[in-house]
């Protein structure tokens, strides 16, 4: 984990009180703590940091790399990073959702959020807009990827072709995407651990309908953007479903109750101030779509509509 992340992050364990977490450091490379913790002084938890990765989920499964996590496994991930990458590496079938997620951005100086990063692309590419980006996301196989690409610059991807049959591909990043200018952690969407009023950018990309309580998501959205000069970026599939959250947590797909009708109606009005998000408001630039894909193998893809509110403040 770079340094630079530390005057920033907080207990995510402790909100809403906001209590700074006291790095130890046993291995370090650089501006690079390869192995060590970090202890919040309030309430003593401990945030370890393994191989580079810090672990600052409020509540971690005992396992972090468990395989009972369907995002933890070699076909979700070999899945993800041909949905990011498939572009760059010119495959058939290929989207580029991500380049039209990214110009849908501004260049505003100051840090970038990702919630919800998986293997990083878009951080990659908000490099090219913010002084610095962090990806978070809660799959330690994904932002384990995600580091080894900051880190090595390529990755040998195996992509399943049909049954037992792989075909091994490399990856190489675009010389316009800076590692030195990203970083990746494993956290909680709904618990971030990062100051109030510190982020510039925030972007979530397909996350909403994937978290128990979307409307924690946006309202830590609301707590760590800057109240002025800042832009976020929120899109998503809205495919809810009870495996998820509970019908009653939904923000939109009910045609009664709190939160009733579509999903993206629902976050336009919340982020334009309306119901439990009036504080800091913000002013809708642009609402519409993107297509994009996740590859199961050469003979199977699934084709999403991810539906998306651009806002500044």
């Amino acid at each position: 984990m770079k340094k630079v992340l530390l005057d920033i992050l907080i207990c995510p364990g402790c909100l809403p009180e906001e209590n700074s977490l006291e790095p130890t450091i046993i291995q370090e490379q650089g501006h690079d703590i390869l192995c060590g913790h970090m202890t919040c002084y309030k309430c003593g938890k401990v945030y370890p940091i393994r191989d580079g990765i810090a672990f600052l989920e409020p509540h971690p499964p005992q396992k972090p790399e468990s395989s009972d996590n369907k995002y933890e496994t070699a076909q979700a991930l070999s899945s993800y990073i041909w949905s990011h990458y498939c572009d760059i590496i010119d495959d058939e079938g290929a989207t580029d959702a991500y380049c039209q997620w990214a110009q849908l951005m501004d260049n505003i100086s100051g840090v970038a959020i990702d919630a919800g990063s998986a293997v990083g692309r878009f951080v990659f590419e908000m490099s090219k807009k913010s002084d610095f980006v962090v990806g978070i996301d809660n799959s330690y196989s994904f932002i384990h990827a995600a580091r080894e690409l900051m880190t090595n610059r390529s990755m040998k991807i195996a992509l399943k072709q049909e049954g037992l049959i792989l075909r091994e591909i490399n990856l190489i990043l675009p010389e316009t995407w800076d590692s030195d200018k990203v970083e990746f952690i494993i956290g909680d969407a709904q618990a971030l651990p990062f100051r109030s009023k510190t982020i510039s950018s925030f972007s979530s990309l397909n996350l909403i309908d994937k978290v128990p309580f979307p409307i924690k998501h946006l309202k830590e959205l609301n707590r760590v953007t800057r109240a002025k000069d800042a832009q976020c970026l929120v899109s998503d599939p809205f495919s809810w479903s009870t495996e998820v959250a509970n019908e009653e947590d939904w923000l939109g797909g009910k045609t009664s109750g709190e939160y009733a009708g579509a999903g993206i109606d629902n976050l336009t009005s919340l982020l334009d101030g309306n119901g439990s998000m009036q504080r800091h408001r913000w002013d809708i630039e642009r609402r519409g779509h993107v297509w994009w894909k996740i590859r199961s193998h050469s003979n199977h893809f699934e084709l999403i509509r991810s539906c998306f509110v651009k806002a500044k403040r």
